[in-house]
């Protein structure tokens, strides 16, 4: 992982280094879309090379990552949100079944954004890991779009603003602040695997409970 996060490292240099914020506008876009760009890097980079390198002050890091940051989370989420509305449910509804989601698991997805959709997106937007990948099940649940789109500006604009201001903070060693909230990813990724794990033991329950009962049925 280290070497892969050097390899990102030296390209946003580059990106940042020839177009500045537009290119902080398109990296944040494409880790919205579900393409993994850590943030956590892109986002510090950024409030040492484009603003504390500069001579100017920590308000201007928290000012301008939020916006360029959070203009480009913004339009990446809206991509992966449509691309989840107009392709991501209508394969679902056809061929869920083979990756065991069904039309009641859509249904009941659908009752839990309705009721929780918005706080989701929101809390979303402030986790590592998760923030990536929200907006395509927003999409296939259908998540009301405005509210989608303002509330994922206003999460991100917190984020990014804080790993900006961050990044001027640290200065020329950036890199650490990478390193302390590389263990929170840790949790993160074992709640998201044992809540797959979970899923797919509960459908395989419901799937031999049928035969269950048939088999203790009287001949």
């Amino acid at each position: 992982m280290e070497a892969i996060e050097t390899a990102i490292v030296e390209f946003l240099h580059s990106v940042l280094n020839t177009i500045g914020w537009p290119g902080v506008v398109l990296i944040m876009a494409l880790e919205s879309a579900n393409i993994p760009i850590p943030s956590e890097v892109t986002m510090p980079l950024a409030g040492w090379m484009l603003v504390q390198a500069k001579g100017w002050p920590l308000w201007r890091a928290a000012l301008d990552g939020g916006f360029y940051g959070g203009l480009g989370c913004t339009i990446g989420s809206i991509a992966s949100y449509l691309l989840g509305l107009w392709g991501g449910r209508p394969f679902l509804q056809r061929w869920g079944r083979y990756i065991l989601i069904s039309q009641h698991d859509l249904e009941q997805a659908d009752r839990w954004f309705a009721r929780w959709g918005d706080w989701a997106v929101f809390i979303s937007r402030l986790l590592p890991i998760v923030r990536t990948f929200i907006s395509f099940p927003a999409g296939v649940v259908r998540v009301r779009f405005v509210r989608f789109t303002i509330l994922s500006f206003i999460g991100s604009f917190i984020w990014c603003a804080a790993l900006a201001a961050a990044g001027h903070a640290f200065g020329s060693e950036w890199e650490r602040i990478r390193e302390i909230m590389r263990p929170f990813d840790i949790p993160i990724a074992i709640a998201i695997l044992a809540g797959m794990g979970y899923y797919i033991y509960r459908h395989i329950r419901r799937a031999q409970t049928p035969v269950a009962v048939e088999e203790g049925e009287p001949a």
